[in-house]
């Protein structure tokens, strides 16, 4: 009994000692993942997303001076070393601007058009391109008519074709070029094709 007296304490203090040594760890939270980016995707059939090179059928529209924002401007949302503001010839060299989401066509790409026989080259915001790029991923770019004219309006009303139409990124130098302009605000002349020759 004697030994028992001696030995409980002993006992005790052990088992406190060992308790207090336990360090109870909770298990750590199980992280909840998050939403994984989603990579932009073409809407479907369009061809929407550019490859490095290619042919992509987009909407077209034509804007100019009267329509660009702020109105009455040739301001552009991307200035850069080939145009501080809109403008352009439509040749490989000096390419016309082109306005669209920056998401569809990064800004400083290069596009030709067949239809106009015209290089055009992403440097301007289009707040209607945005909005349908962001919604559905519509593919849309608006083209740059010009600064002035009394029928510049009308002009690109009658430029903007009702389908889409195939656009070429980046594409080579050697793409044949109609140096007309869109539209010429010294004889109010929107730009037609040129006839067949006989």
């Amino acid at each position: 009994m004697i030994m028992l007296r001696r030995l409980l304490p002993v006992l005790l203090l052990t088992l406190l000692t060992a308790a207090c040594a336990i360090v109870v760890t909770p298990p750590a939270p199980t992280p909840t993942p998050g939403p994984a980016p989603t990579p932009v995707q073409p809407a479907a059939g369009t061809g929407a997303t550019p490859a490095a090179h290619g042919t992509v059928n987009v909407y077209v529209t034509f804007y100019g001076g009267p329509d660009n924002d702020p109105p009455g401007s040739t301001d552009i949302a991307y200035p850069n070393g080939r145009h501080g503001s809109a403008g352009g010839v439509g040749s490989y060299a000096d390419p016309i601007t082109l306005a669209t989401d920056p998401r569809e066509l990064p800004p400083g790409t290069l596009v030709y058009a067949p239809q106009w026989q015209k290089y055009f080259v992403m440097e301007d915001d289009c707040e209607e391109c945005i909005d349908e790029w962001g919604a559905d991923h519509h593919p849309h770019v608006d083209l740059w008519t010009g600064a002035t004219g009394s029928k510049l309006l009308a002009c690109e009303n009658t430029l903007t074709p009702d389908d889409p139409v195939a656009l070429e990124i980046n594409p080579p130098s050697d793409r044949p070029v109609d140096l007309r302009p869109l539209y010429d605000p010294a004889t109010n002349t929107c730009w037609a094709p040129a006839p067949a020759s006989p």
